[in-house]
């Protein structure tokens, strides 16, 4: 499973991801060409890989992108081809993509009140992101996961109305728990919530969680069910439950560089 990253930058500055300034931009000759990508690619599909999801920074504000996918969908030996977005500009490529030959998306939201998602992510629209959800579900780019990275006391009022998306969807809502990263360490110890918290709050507002077997794509997290519910909600504890020991990642940054985590 071979996560790549197309670019170092992002239309957004989500407040657990980056500071405030972003972080510098490398230069367009220090980032690898489409080109380069898809020979790494076929190196990895050559040793077992079969499995490649293409990251950022935000993978969609790279020219191109759609050129990418159908690049890569086409290398012998790769079979399950994702990405993983903030969904704002996912509405105007959703259909491209498909076509192109991605099969299914994972979208970064974190809240459902508009204000709480502008001043996470300092600035974006929810309706761009919801927008992009709709546009991904109608192209066929499923099983649709969202990523929910809890925060105390910022979006940990958001929970419940997240996990209730799994009530009237066949979407899968999993429950993230933050990294300590550079940019956020003085804050971190405040902002932590384990997905033990975020499971008690589920079960005390929205009734019991029955195990629910895994979705496509072999990732870490646990997945429950509620009752009648048409998706799931799953739990990624990287802090309190590690789970290195059974991952099976491998990353390429956006200027080639291998890296285990």
């Amino acid at each position: 499973y071979l996560r790549i990253s197309v670019t170092d930058r992002c239309n957004l500055r989500c407040h657990y991801c980056m500071p405030p300034q972003g972080v510098p931009p490398r230069a367009h000759e220090d980032i690898l060409r489409y080109e380069e990508i898809e020979r790494v690619v076929r190196a990895a599909a050559g040793l077992g890989f079969s499995k490649i999801r293409l990251t950022g920074g935000e993978p969609l504000v790279r020219s191109g992108i759609v050129d990418l996918v159908r690049m890569l969908s086409q290398v012998p030996g790769i079979h399950d081809l994702s990405m993983t977005t903030n969904g704002t500009l996912l509405s105007r490529f959703a259909s491209s993509l498909a076509r192109a030959g991605l099969k299914r998306v994972n979208v970064s939201l974190d809240t459902l009140d508009e204000e709480e998602y502008a001043r996470i992510t300092r600035g974006g629209r929810l309706s761009d992101a919801l927008e992009g959800i709709e546009s991904a579900q109608r192209a066929g780019l499923t099983p649709l996961k969202i990523n929910t990275v809890v925060l105390r006391g910022l979006d940990d009022d958001q929970v419940c109305n997240l996990a209730s998306l799994t009530l009237q969807h066949d979407w899968h809502v999993r429950f993230i728990e933050l990294m300590p990263l550079r940019w956020n360490a003085q804050h971190y110890r405040a902002d932590f919530m384990s997905n033990e918290r975020v499971r008690a709050a589920i079960l005390r507002h929205l009734g019991t969680l029955a195990p629910a077997e895994s979705v496509p794509g072999n990732g870490p997290a646990r997945y429950c069910r509620l009752p009648g519910a048409l998706g799931t909600i799953g739990f990624i504890s990287p802090i309190s439950e590690h789970f290195c020991a059974r991952c099976n990642r491998l990353r390429l940054t956006a200027d080639g560089k291998l890296r285990p985590c």
